[in-house]
């Protein structure tokens, strides 16, 4: 297990856990339910979103297989059949404002076994999670040849007149009752709006009017496969004939090899509205130069191109030297459509030679990260408030216009107050202009709790600001609250004074601080002060006004002070 960990490690994947299906259903609905499931080691692997050619055990194998340098890297072929042999797919017009796009393939003379079969299911349905986007841009349909006779047709007509008998069901339906049944089904119900608006839904049929498929909901149940299935007929619907191809690409080279000629697939012919014809799948092979200079820099190596052409051969990109050594001529096979730039391969390559192997150099751009003054001050105000007694509490910094302008008696447009467009809750209809009215909520959460309760926070505040590029402005501010039977203003004015001695500012009018009778709106008359810190007002302290309290659903009296902390950095 950690040998096979560290391979996956190695090539670019994470082995999420080691598990059994038993250990699952025992976690997730108790071991009463596991009793009987099977113990089996199962291996969960984390598999990075582009690499589609790693969906499933034979592309997986494979890849770690060419990896470890124990297989060359197979050559994927595709057989065209004779002139007029062909299976042919004819897409008609009416396809168009539905799914406009199809592909096609056939896997002749496949051995199937359970594994192997299970396995092919699989694949389709994480392609269809993960590139098709469920279903929306591409649903794929593997049918049976045997049971069906070419040319196929890919046309939409109105949801009446479509009739079958869907996959594993026992009788037919039209395509009307289709969408009724499996509404409630908690797998396909989440693709019937795919479709279900449309005035004409896409079908496929065979040259006798057997239907294959109706995507992206269902295959007929005349066409499906077995284990015992010898020929197999892939086709792909879709909106995005990009991604079309590429899941046809993936499917077919993952089982070809399973055929009886081992990768190799017979093309087929689709013919589109306007006569033309296309074979597909395209299983293009493709050609890409990268200069060993660029790896080597980009990775931060000095590796010889020789080794370099091997270590991309071992990542599927067949590669070689040329030019005196002055380029790498990368082919790129019809697995990997996750490569698009240099970029990727220089990734691959980095991959092959190890991230652990890559040494660890001092930048040559010498610089010193630091922590921001602000945040410096705060953190080191932090500290000394909790121990000066302080709680401290963190708050959201959205709330209500109630809490920061009725609630504290101002009115909403003298708090320059930045909104939210579309609140999804009133709790969150604007951005904080003051952290009162949060300790205040925290205070009326915590009533049960033991007298006095004294809290504190510092954080940003945000007001409207015209001169920014934004239209708006943070500021840092410092509130503290304490609540009791009596206000205890003598205590938030201690607390303001222990603030000042550590900030190392004198109580004086030069270059001190000092404080003078005011009003506020939120405060109790005669029992509030403004703060003048360096010549310039900071904020304000004092007993809050009982309406205020009652406000905030609190019975106590309590006092306040709240500053900004901005003119001490």
């Amino acid at each position: 297990d950690e040998e096979f960990n560290e391979l996956c490690f190695e090539f670019g994947l994470e082995l999420d856990e080691i598990t059994s299906e038993k250990d699952i259903i025992s976690k997730e609905k108790g071991e009463e339910k596991a009793k009987g499931a099977s113990d089996t080691v199962l291996y969960k692997i984390d598999v990075p979103a582009n690499r589609y050619d790693l969906l499933c055990l034979e592309g997986l194998v494979r890849g770690l297989q060419v990896f470890k340098e124990r297989i060359n890297l197979p050559r994927y072929e595709k057989i065209i059949p004779a002139q007029g042999e062909a299976q042919r797919l004819i897409i008609t017009e009416e396809t168009v404002q539905v799914r406009p796009h199809a592909v096609a393939a056939v896997l002749r003379n496949i051995t199937f076994t359970k594994e192997r079969y299970d396995s092919f299911i699989d694949l389709q349905e994480k392609l269809h999670q993960n590139i098709c986007r469920r279903r929306a841009l591409v649903a794929i349909g593997t049918h049976d040849l045997d049971t069906i006779s070419g040319p196929f047709t890919f046309t939409a007509k109105a949801p009446s007149e479509i009739k079958f008998k869907p996959l594993n069901q026992s009788q037919e339906y039209t395509a009307t009752q289709i969408m009724e049944l499996y509404r409630t089904d908690s797998h396909l119900r989440h693709y019937l709006h795919l479709i279900e608006n449309k005035p004409l839904y896409p079908v496929i049929y065979d040259s006798n009017g057997v239907v294959l498929s109706m995507p992206p909901i269902i295959n007929g149940d005349h066409t499906k496969i077995s284990i015992n299935t010898r020929n197999v007929f892939i086709e792909c619907t879709g909106t995005d004939i990009t991604k079309a191809k590429i899941v046809l690409d993936i499917i077919v080279t993952m089982f070809s090899e399973y055929c009886e000629k081992p990768f190799s697939v017979e093309a087929a012919e689709v013919v589109y509205p306007n006569g033309k014809t296309h074979i597909y799948p395209e299983l293009a092979y493709r050609k890409e130069k990268v200069k060993p200079e660029l790896i080597n820099k980009k990775i931060g190596i000095s590796e010889t191109p020789t080794s370099l052409a091997k270590l991309l051969t071992r990542m599927c990109l067949k590669s070689h030297v040329t030019g005196n050594g002055n380029n790498i001529e990368i082919e790129i096979p019809p697995t990997r459509a996750d490569i698009i730039h240099a970029c990727d391969i220089v990734e691959d390559a980095a991959i092959a030679y190890g991230y652990n192997n890559i040494q660890m150099t001092i930048p040559k751009t010498y610089t010193i990260a630091n922590q921001l003054p602000l945040n410096k001050l705060t953190e080191l105000l932090r500290l000394d408030l909790a121990a000066a007694g302080f709680t401290e509490a963190l708050t959201f910094a959205l709330c209500s216009q109630e809490d920061i302008a009725d609630k504290l008696g101002m009115d909403i447009s003298a708090t320059k107050a930045v909104r939210i467009a579309n609140p999804k809750t009133a709790e969150f209809q604007v951005a904080r202009t003051t952290l009162l009215p949060g300790l205040l909520k925290t205070i009326a959460a915590n009533r049960k709790m033991p007298l006095p309760l004294k809290l504190f926070e510092i954080s940003d505040i945000v007001v409207k600001d015209p001169n920014t590029d934004v239209g708006a402005r943070n500021y840092r501010h410092f509130c503290a609250i304490y609540y009791n039977k009596s206000p205890g203003f003598e205590i938030i004015h201690g607390l303001l004074d222990r603030v000042m001695q550590l900030l190392e500012i004198p109580p004086n009018e030069e270059d001190g601080y000092t404080i003078k009778a005011a009003e506020g709106s939120a405060f109790f008359p005669g029992r509030c002060a403004e703060i003048f810190a360096k010549g310039r007002s900071i904020g304000k302290l004092g007993v809050l006004h009982p309406d205020v309290i009652t406000k905030f659903e609190l019975t106590m009296p309590c006092s306040a002070l709240e500053i900004s902390i901005e003119t001490f950095v």
